[in-house]
This record gives C-alpha cells, sequence and structure tokens, in this order.
C-alpha cells in the first residue's frame, strides 16, 4: 500500500467508512501512475497535513512545480473545480489539468507557499488586509444558472443541529445556536447581491506566491459576500486561541474588514458568528461514531462576537 499519513488514514476511514476506505487505498498508487504518465508528472511524497483529499507536490517534464489533489469520495469536487474554473488565477491558484469523471485535479503551486497563518498574530492587522484582497479578487456575480451550493442551504445544517438532538441543543449553548440559525435567515434574505465565493477563504487557504498572496482549496458556494468573511474569525486554528487580547482582536478584525470590504460592521460580525456556530456543528456530523464534543476553541470565538 502506498505510504500515507497515519492521521489521514483514520480520518478517511472515520469519514467513509473503513472497507471503502481501504478499498480505495489499495487502488491509489495505480491511478497516481496513470496521472503521472497522463500528465507527465514526477510525484513526490504527499503533504503530511491532509484531509479529505489526497494532496502531492510533483514536477512535470519541462520542471514547472505543480500539485496534484484527489479523492473518488469527495462531494466537493465538482464544485471546487467549477470555481477555480470561473475564478480563472484571479486571486487563486491557476487550474492547470483536470478529469472531472476521475476526480482529480493538476494546479499551480504557489512558491515559497508561506501561509498567511504565519503572520498571526504579530502582523495580524497585515493579515487581515490580505484576506480583504483576495476576497476582491475573487468574487464574480453568480451565473444566472448554477449547481454550487447556496449559503442557505448550508445555513440549513443548524437545523440538522437541532433535529439531531432531539429538538434541543445537546452541548452547544442554545443561545448562539439560536443566533446563528436568526442570522443566517435574515443576512441571506438582506443580501446586497449573490456571488459565488470561495467558501472556506481563511488563513490556512491563502498562500504567498512571489510578492503576493493567493487562495487554494475553493469550496465554491453562492450567496451573500458577507458569508466569506467568516472563517476568519475562527482562524487560525488553533494558534488563535493563545492570543491574550483575543476579544480586542475579533474585535478589529470586525472593524477592519467593514472598512476594507464596504460592509456594515453589524453584517460582518453577524456572519463571523454564524459560521463559528455552522463550523463547530460541521466538526461534530463528521465525527459522529465517537460522539464529539463540539470544539470549545470555535464556539469561545462564537461567544466572543455575541458581545461584539
Amino acid at each position: 500500500m502506498l505510504a500515507l499519513p497515519e492521521d489521514f488514514l483514520q480520518f478517511i476511514r472515520s469519514v467513509y467508512g473503513v472497507e471503502a476506505a481501504n478499498a480505495w487505498f489499495q487502488r491509489l498508487p495505480s491511478f497516481l501512475d496513470e496521472c503521472a504518465t497522463r500528465w507527465q508528472l514526477q510525484l513526490l511524497p504527499p503533504f503530511e497535513q491532509l484531509s479529505f483529499h489526497y494532496v502531492a507536490p510533483a514536477i512535470r517534464a519541462d520542471g514547472t512545480a505543480v500539485i496534484l489533489k484527489t479523492c473518488e469520495f469527495s462531494d466537493e469536487f465538482e464544485h471546487g473545480l467549477a470555481a477555480l474554473r470561473l475564478f480563472d488565477g484571479r486571486g487563486i491558484a491557476h487550474l492547470l489539468e483536470f478529469d472531472e469523471g476521475k476526480k482529480v485535479m493538476l494546479l499551480e503551486r504557489l512558491q515559497p507557499g508561506t501561509m498567511l497563518a504565519s503572520l498571526v498574530p504579530d502582523q495580524d492587522s497585515e493579515a487581515t488586509s490580505i484576506l480583504a484582497g483576495v476576497m476582491r479578487q475573487l468574487w464574480r456575480p453568480a451565473p444566472a444558472e448554477h449547481t454550487f451550493p447556496t449559503v442557505e442551504q448550508l445555513g440549513q445544517g443548524l437545523q440538522q443541529l437541532r433535529a439531531h438532538y432531539a429538538g434541543g441543543y445537546g452541548p452547544f449553548p442554545p443561545y448562539l445556536v439560536d443566533e446563528a440559525m436568526d442570522l443566517f435567515a435574515t443576512l441571506s434574505a438582506s443580501a446586497p447581491q449573490n456571488m459565488v465565493l470561495h467558501g472556506d477563504l481563511q488563513h490556512h487557504n491563502i498562500l504567498r506566491a512571489g510578492d503576493t498572496w493567493l487562495a487554494i482549496d475553493p469550496k465554491g458556494v453562492v450567496g451573500d459576500p458577507g458569508y466569506e468573511v467568516g472563517a476568519s474569525f475562527y482562524n487560525p486554528m488553533p494558534r488563535i486561541l493563545a492570543v491574550p487580547n483575543l476579544e480586542q482582536m475579533l474585535a478589529r478584525r470586525v472593524d477592519q474588514l467593514s472598512e476594507e470590504l464596504g460592509m456594515e460592521r453589524e453584517r460582518i460580525r453577524g456572519w463571523g458568528l454564524a459560521q463559528c456556530v455552522l463550523n463547530a456543528w460541521w466538526s461534530v456530523m463528521v465525527h459522529t461514531e465517537v460522539n464529539m464534543e463540539p470544539p470549545r476553541g470555535i464556539l469561545r470565538c462564537a461567544e466572543i462576537l455575541s458581545r461584539l
């Protein structure tokens, strides 16, 4: 079997089942050989930190450094691919090759690839400005017809939270869940326009590329552009939790993003809180078989935002 990070093996097995995951792991080496031949690649070992996808650096026959990304289970591949094609390298790594049917893509490798997370907390104001700049480059008006998930659909996950706990809240603070549900409804209904968004734009998904910064790994979501700011309020995790003045930092991020994006402060704050709660719920859903508790760090950020 291909040498893969143990955390990745365990994660894929926990999400998709041991039998299905092991069968894919067995098929993966021959599939990678097929990709290497097809696109003339020298494949290098995969990255250590993997989640839903196998991601590895590679070198093309002409010496170009690239990234190969694949996972046959991924239900996000279609939307991420469509977003990459729409963004077309503006504010994001270029899509070079792809096979939608086989769920594999080849991407520009950003060099030196330093994560924006490295600027937090010492240069957090600069990092926030970079986030805002990448957002402005990426956003595109939503096509009249599309298959992207919408922000409203994502927000329905909080209805699933209530159903999961038999109409209650389980370990989640009720006031945070209620406020998040209300915010998803009211902010989506009052959206000034629907845009195609990255969907997970935060400090681990923006990398240095030469003298600029570019996004990677879009999810592809359509809705209120204010939704895009939400992930920045619980990231970079877990580093953000060590900040001694976290409430002050998050308040400054709200004000700075409001100013740089030209959005109301309350909309920025609201999407931050709503996404904190939703992401905490997603973390529980991914690990339902182990009855995982919601991540306290993310809920701590939501609690702070509720007080701003």
